[in-house]
């Protein structure tokens, strides 16, 4: 069934109850690469139950499959992430419930490029109160042609022309998709080698929110202080693969109140995120 528009404009899921536990977060932790130096003090209070904090991005789990795309017509097996990006209204916590509302507030026709539709999932506590809103970008890239409009998308952030602030490199380990699968995503792009022979790739790929919430926490790490909580918003478009045991390297350039960021892989210089901003609290 191809996209119908605008009725596609009108799908949504209201109401959804979600929950996660102490043992998600530090299974999420330990997902994004977290916790392979049991004596790394800044990084012990994500995988350890004493005193437990969330990586921020933890959210992209905990919202993972909410909304109502299941409906909307598009052929799944031609699908890719376009952007994420994740406002944060208070610190998110390592454990809780909350409600989704999810919405598809626009849908751009790319004509034989595809349809880029947008879906975003708010969280809210059980007395309504807002914790994090999740917007995020899908190529539809078998599903142009419907009739849509094919401009207003938002602009991309331009990285500055002068050498970076500071630049971290992250190493991946050759399992951490097998690991950061069992967070929730379990295509069998990331741990099946023939499946992803059959989509053109040499061995399995690393999950791009793997890739989103590991830079998340090293900047982090590296301009606030370790202070996962100072984060209120971290977004990226997602540019390039990354097989499992190769590096990223992110760098970094402050621009007034924000953080802009790219990341590529090192062995290959080739890019992963692009347009990618954290902006944070002091």
């Amino acid at each position: 069934m191809p996209i119908s528009y605008p009725d596609i404009l009108s799908l949504k899921t209201e109401g959804l109850p979600l929950e996660w536990r102490d043992k998600d977060a530090m299974l999420y932790a330990l997902g994004v690469g977290m916790g392979s130096d049991p004596l790394d003090q800044n990084e012990l209070p994500f995988v350890y139950e004493n005193g437990l904090k969330a990586v921020p991005t933890l959210a992209t789990v905990v919202a993972f499959g909410a909304g109502p795309l299941g409906r909307s017509g598009i052929n799944f097996m031609m699908v890719v992430h376009g952007d994420q990006e994740v406002v944060f209204h208070r610190p998110f916590p390592p454990e809780g419930r909350v409600v989704a509302d999810t919405t598809i507030p626009a849908v751009y026709d790319k004509g034989p490029k595809g349809a880029i539709i947008i879906q975003r999932t708010e969280l809210k506590d059980e007395a309504g109160a807002p914790v994090a809103t999740l917007t995020a970008s899908v190529m539809a890239r078998g599903d142009g042609g419907f009739g849509g409009p094919e401009h207003g998308a938002p602009e991309p952030h331009q990285v500055p022309e002068r050498k970076p602030d500071l630049t971290i490199d992250i190493p991946t380990r050759p399992d951490q998709a097998l690991l950061y699968r069992l967070c929730g995503d379990r295509n069998p792009l990331h741990a099946d080698p023939g499946f992803a022979a059959g989509a053109g790739f040499d061995r399995p790929i690393l999950h791009g929110l793997c890739t989103y919430g590991m830079v998340c926490k090293a900047v982090v790490d590296g301009l606030l202080d370790g202070d996962a909580a100072r984060v209120d918003r971290f977004s990226a478009r997602f540019a390039g693969v990354v097989f499992p045991g190769e590096t990223l390297r992110t760098r970094v350039w402050s621009v007034d109140d924000r953080l802009v960021l790219a990341t590529s892989v090192v062995e290959r210089d080739a890019p992963v995120l692009a347009d990618a901003v954290c902006t944070s609290t002091e």
